[in-house]
This record gives C-alpha cells, structure tokens and sequence, in this order.
C-alpha cells in the first residue's frame, strides 16, 4: 500500500467519523437552545439551515461554559484555601464556597476574555449604603 492510499483512507475515515458525529448531534438536545444560539448568530450576521450546525456551536458553547465555570471553581477553591491558612485560630464552620467577580475574571483571562468591573459594581451588601445605617 503506497503512502497516497494510506492518506485516502485516513481522509475517508476522518471523513466518516466527521459526518457520524454531525447525524448524531440531530438526536442530542444540547443544554443551551437552538433558539437561542440562532439569535446570537443571526445578530453577528450568520444565518444556517443546518440544525446539525446550530447545535454543534450550542454543544462547543456548553464546553466552553462548563470549562470556565470550573476553572473558576478552582480558583475559588485556591482563594478560601489561602485565608483558611491565614485565619487557623478560628474554626471555620461555613464551607460554603462564593464565587467572587475576581475568580470569574481570573478564569476568563486564561480564555483571552478580559473582563472588567465597572465603578459601581458592589462586592458586598453595604456598599453604597449610608455610613451610619451600616454600624446597625
């Protein structure tokens, strides 16, 4: 078998399994709505016909959902693990995790999103109130 016929076969295969994957995201019902990724690609000037397309920008769009938030996670965990060490005298008994604008960020920025927070954003509750109604 020469070199071309190795190609061809490895061509077709790829091939294959390329249109196996398309015919079967027909039977998935991804997380994210076909209705909702037309919209987003209707309004940056792409339309498409094929379902199997929409889907497989819905699937893509999951993955990339799902990697952000759990990196995200990571660093929250990373965060709450560095002032456990520095506060070891009290017994901490809320392991409830809170993700911070600042986790989100530092996990978009792997991603080469940069997200930044406007002037007005409150990271907590008493922000903006008034300094004599927050000693109550």
């Amino acid at each position: 078998m020469n070199h071309n016929q190795q190609s061809n076969d490895g061509k077709h295969d790829d091939d294959s399994a390329l249109s196996d994957f398309l015919a079967s995201l027909m039977d998935y019902t991804p997380t994210i709505p076909d209705e909702l990724v037309e919209h987003y690609l209707a309004k940056s000037g792409f339309q498409c016909p094929d379902v199997r397309l929409i889907r497989l920008v819905a699937v893509a769009t999951q993955k990339f959902v799902a990697d952000v938030a759990s990196d995200s996670l990571q660093h929250c965990k990373a965060r709450q693990a560095a002032v456990v060490k520095d506060k070891r005298d009290k017994q901490q008994k809320d392991k409830r995790l809170i993700l911070t604008m600042d986790d989100l960020s530092k996990s978009l920025r792997e991603y080469g999103v940069n997200v930044k927070q406007q002037e007005y954003f409150a990271d907590s509750p008493s922000t903006g109130m008034d300094p004599a109604s927050r000693d109550e």
